[in-house]
């Protein structure tokens, strides 16, 4: 049976990544993707996931979620990854209208499946905050939260201690991190570990392929911000590898510990703190991804990217 993958996205070139990954590959039911703003705005970020969904165009159609357009935020990712958050390439959509808010849809799988649906947290973790406090019965019914963000004992990327994700809404985060569900953090700094590199461009599955098309647009134009505004010779996906973790957790190493979330410091708001104490009074709330197989994960990314229609 195939295993029921939410994904709760920003997209977000590696969002986009993420989604070609899990809608290509048939031993996951992607059942729904639902918006938030993070990398861009809400509105936007509804946009694109329509547009996404509609360029690689699935056998089966997950659910979209709109993003809530009153959403607050502390700060977007549109410095790196452009207006459009597709660094520049034109992705066209029909857009869809009545759309169905991303915390209903998330409701709606999560109680249509009980202890059944993954959630893969791409962005900040307004959604499933929201989701939480008004039906806080609803943490007992998620199979797994995976939460790509925070960091386990690196600097952030946002300021010198938080990372994105954490950042953009730090109430959220730490409402999520508190309450009682079985999760896991994807950290930046373990992330980090693995860059795509432009070679990756040769490996893609060609133009004939929906997949191939989408990402022979879009990844050119990452390549290109990355060098500009990171210096960096590559890409960074955590998002994509969140999803390859979550098919193959042999080539992830956890750690069980405490986890919560400043959001009162000047210096540290939305920074992610670990007890990673010998000697401590709180039980864990989570495992942390705190070591992986680089080349292995890369792999497996390349070869799901190459079966996908």
């Amino acid at each position: 049976m195939a295993r029921k993958i939410l994904l709760d996205v920003d997209p977000g070139i590696a969002d986009a990544l993420a989604l070609c990954l899990a809608l290509g590959d048939p031993t996951l039911d992607v059942v729904a993707v639902t918006a938030t703003g993070g990398c861009v705005p809400p509105d936007r970020a509804t946009r694109n996931v329509q547009a996404l969904i509609e360029q690689l165009d699935p056998q089966r159609w997950p659910r979209i979620g709109a993003a809530d357009p009153q959403q607050t935020l502390r700060t977007d990712g549109r410095k790196l990854s452009g207006e459009d958050g597709f660094c520049g390439a034109q992705i066209h959509v029909a857009e869809l209208h009545h759309q169905h808010s991303s915390v209903k849809v998330l409701t709606d799988e999560i109680r249509a499946a009980p202890g059944e649906v993954t959630i893969i947290a791409c962005g900040p973790l307004s959604n499933i905050a929201t989701a939480l406090q008004r039906e806080p019965d609803l943490a007992m019914q998620v199979g797994h939260l995976i939460i790509v963000g925070g960091t386990y004992q690196g600097p952030g990327n946002v300021t010198a201690s938080a990372e994105f994700n954490i950042y953009c809404d730090p109430e959220a985060a730490k409402a999520v991190f508190r309450t009682p569900m079985t999760k896991t953090l994807f950290p930046l700094d373990v992330s980090s570990t693995v860059t795509l590199n432009f070679d990756l461009l040769n490996q893609l599955p060609d133009e004939s392929t929906r997949t191939g098309r989408l990402l022979r647009k879009l990844l050119p134009g990452a390549f290109r911000a990355y060098r500009q505004q990171l210096a960096l010779e590559g890409i960074l996906a955590p998002e994509a590898l969140a999803v390859v973790a979550a098919q193959h957790p042999e080539l992830i190493r956890t750690k069980p510990l405490h986890a919560d979330v400043e959001v009162e410091g000047e210096l540290t708001h939305g920074a992610t703190v670990l007890d990673r104490r010998s000697v401590h009074s709180k039980q864990p709330n989570m495992d942390v991804i705190v070591d992986l197989e680089a080349e292995e994960m890369v792999d497996r990314l390349i070869s799901k990217l190459r079966q996908s229609p």
